[in-house]
């Protein structure tokens, strides 16, 4: 038994290629079943696609098409429409399957990756092979690459910044030129793209003045900032009404604000229409509680059962690495992008919109099981001499 946890166990990485192998085929198999799935956005980004085909890939007189106050600008959809209008052009009447089979590959770059980040930072292949069925049973990868959506792009950019992110930890330098283009796709896929931005900006900054940040110090900050963020948002709300009430997109947002609503389009999680500082207050901090929340009245059994063993594994690395992390700086500083990157996240759609079925978390999945691996390699380290 000790063998298998030894750098030096010769089957480790054959087990590792063979568990990528079953875990990928698993996926495609379950989506290739299912097929595509279209939803409302699906339509809105097929009807831009026609639009940009009509306009011969004029993306100047593209921009210029939709002009809704309440939608962001469609720079920030670029990148998925022109993807969609290539498939049609060349795929015709089959493009949602070709974009389907895209959205594969980029689940099956997405595991590479995932692998590749962990071995980066020495992880034993036998400790990432106990991983990837997580991602397996992960509800948010049994359900968005079949959509003709953003997600999957938006997912695979977000763990691309991670991965270059992890390799700057490893070289002690940032690379500036790849996470640029990253950021710059980012920003041209989705509109929610600003929180993901800003963590990697957030953490190249701070790693420039060579902070040594501890587990625990780690976690007292996230904390810190747990609490006051509803705080800082219940002021800016305030701002808003009394300073910019007649911006109708910010409108948007402080009216469901008003409405008491926790989780868009699911009345059971909203509360009574907010009353004073403190109401507003409480909104803000159950939406930041439910951005992370397992459950839901229309999901089933298993649906709730997967969700919550994933949460359980995160909690567990967390729990681990605050206990026994702390004497190797690289998987200390990897923790602390992953926790900021998901932090982030979180708090932007907690002002901004938690969607219906939760999509928006999607893009953090991945990184965040990253954490399950490492921990058990934290654990590994100090009780097993290799």
């Amino acid at each position: 038994m000790k063998n298998i946890f030894s750098n030096q166990w010769i089957y480790g990485k054959m087990l590792l290629y063979i568990s990528i192998a079953v875990c990928f085929s698993l996926i495609a198999y379950y989506h290739l079943s299912s097929g595509f799935s279209m939803s409302s956005d699906s339509e809105r980004l097929s009807r831009w696609a026609d639009d940009l085909i009509k306009l011969n890939f004029n993306f100047y007189q593209f921009f210029s098409i939709d002009k809704i106050n309440i939608r962001p600008h469609l720079l920030f959809f670029s990148v998925p429409v022109l993807l969609i209008a290539l498939c049609k052009v060349i795929f015709f009447n089959e493009w949602q399957f070709a974009f389907l089979m895209f959205n594969l590959s980029l689940v099956f770059f997405s595991l590479i990756i995932f692998v590749k980040c962990l071995l980066l930072i020495k992880v034993r292949p036998v400790l990432i092979s106990f991983a990837l069925p997580v991602i397996l049973i992960s509800v948010d990868i049994l359900i968005w690459p079949k959509f003709i959506l953003t997600d999957m792009i938006y997912a695979f950019l977000t763990l691309i910044a991670t991965y270059f992110i992890i390799k700057g930890i490893t070289k002690n330098k940032a690379y500036y030129f790849y996470l640029f283009l990253i950021i710059s796709l980012l920003f041209t896929t989705r509109p929610s793209s600003f929180p993901i931005i800003f963590a990697i900006a957030f953490f190249i900054l701070i790693s420039k003045y060579q902070i040594v940040f501890k587990p625990k110090m780690i976690l007292l900050l996230l904390i810190a900032a747990f609490v006051s963020i509803p705080f800082i948002y219940s002021l800016t709300y305030f701002f808003i009404e009394f300073n910019l009430s007649e911006n109708v997109m910010l409108n948007f947002i402080t009216n469901m604000v008003k409405d008491g609503m926790i989780i868009h389009d699911r009345p059971e999680t909203w509360v009574k229409e907010p009353k004073n500082f403190i109401d507003i207050m409480l909104i803000f901090f159950l939406r930041l509680i439910n951005f992370f929340n397992p459950y839901a009245s229309t999901f089933s059994i298993t649906h709730i059962t997967l969700n919550a063993i994933q949460l359980v594994l995160i909690l567990f690395s967390v729990f681990i690495w605050s206990f026994f992390g702390g004497y190797i700086k690289i998987y200390d500083k990897v923790f602390l992008f992953i926790l900021l990157l998901s932090f982030s996240v979180a708090a932007f759609h907690s002002f901004i919109l938690i969607d219906y079925d939760w999509r928006y978390r999607f893009p953090i999945i991945m990184p965040l099981i990253l954490l399950f691996p490492i921990s058990l390699e934290i654990v590994v380290k100090k009780f097993y001499n290799d």
